[in-house]
């Protein structure tokens, strides 16, 4: 750890640097917003990040509570192997699929689920899902901030008003401040219970996911339509520039994910010792 994360933090700075280099002078500017319009380059990239840490926040919150039993536990492989399952079939079976979605895309997406569930099974204990659902709601958190910050700073010059209510902006609003409260439920509550409550608050949270995602094809909103899927197109270049930004920002995520967990992991640590040698203490148990 402690040699290999200055390496990846000088990389993982580099390559932000060469992300930002490729979204002010490598894209071509938009021809009806002008360069306002780079904001997409950091307002995008931010929130699938964000979306991807709540998701694995989702997948460590539904593993901490099901892992303590064996039958949960297997249906949890269960579910997970279902789910990559159906959706490959659906995927090609249902023709067309709605909101013109890829099938390739919808199977791709269900194989990722199954297999970001089995990798966080695989890798983390049970305590480990714990501190990686903290740790990635933590995250999460600070790159749904950047979404609700530059999205007003786009909208005010493209739409002429800083927040409108609309579905897309208030369920991701709703999202932020769900994740919060869990942030706040972790930080205030000194309940022994408080992991597992805060485990099915992050479950109930992700129920919003979804809805953020698809509202702008569920509802007529004020948020522009999809450009990639959904019938959307965009300039390869741009594409590029975009994928460029959000690997850049999944590094950043990741390597501050990474020294969180061990942060938190050695406070536990901590914790437990002193827990143990208060108990230890003569006298103590008298």
């Amino acid at each position: 750890m402690r040699r290999a994360f200055p390496i990846l933090a000088v990389a993982t700075l580099a390559f932000l640097g060469y992300a930002f280099y490729a979204a002010w002078f490598v894209a071509p500017t938009e021809q009806t917003m002008g360069n306002v319009q780079r904001i997409f380059y950091y307002h995008v990239p931010s929130a699938w990040t964000a979306f991807l840490l709540f998701f694995l926040n989702f997948v460590a919150s539904v593993q901490y509570l099901l892992r303590p039993s064996e039958v949960g536990d297997k249906i949890g492989k269960a579910v997970a192997l279902g789910i990559a399952a159906l959706t490959c079939v659906g995927a090609f079976l249902i023709k067309p699929l709605p909101y013109e979605l890829e099938p390739g895309a919808v199977a791709t997406t269900g194989i990722m689920i199954a297999g970001i569930y089995f990798l966080v099974r695989g890798f983390f204990s049970e305590r480990g899902t714990d501190i990686l659902a903290l740790v990635s709601a933590e995250v999460g958190v600070v790159f749904c901030t950047v979404v609700l910050v530059t999205g007003p700073l786009w909208a005010r010059p493209v739409w002429g008003i800083w927040w409108t209510w609309d579905v897309r902006l208030t369920s991701t609003l709703v999202l932020w401040l769900i994740y919060v409260s869990y942030l706040m439920l972790r930080k205030l509550s000194t309940s022994g219970e408080t992991p597992k409550l805060a485990a099915a608050l992050a479950v109930f949270g992700a129920l919003d996911m979804p809805l953020v995602y698809f509202s702008i094809w569920f509802f007529r909103t004020q948020h522009p339509q999809p450009v990639i899927g959904g019938g959307g197109s965009i300039d390869p270049r741009m594409l590029r520039v975009l994928l460029i930004n959000w690997l850049a920002f999944l590094c950043f995520a990741s390597l501050v994910c990474w020294l969180r967990f061990q942060l938190e992991t050695m406070k536990r640590d901590v914790e437990e010792t002193q827990a143990l040698e208060a108990l230890l203490e003569p006298g103590a148990l008298r």
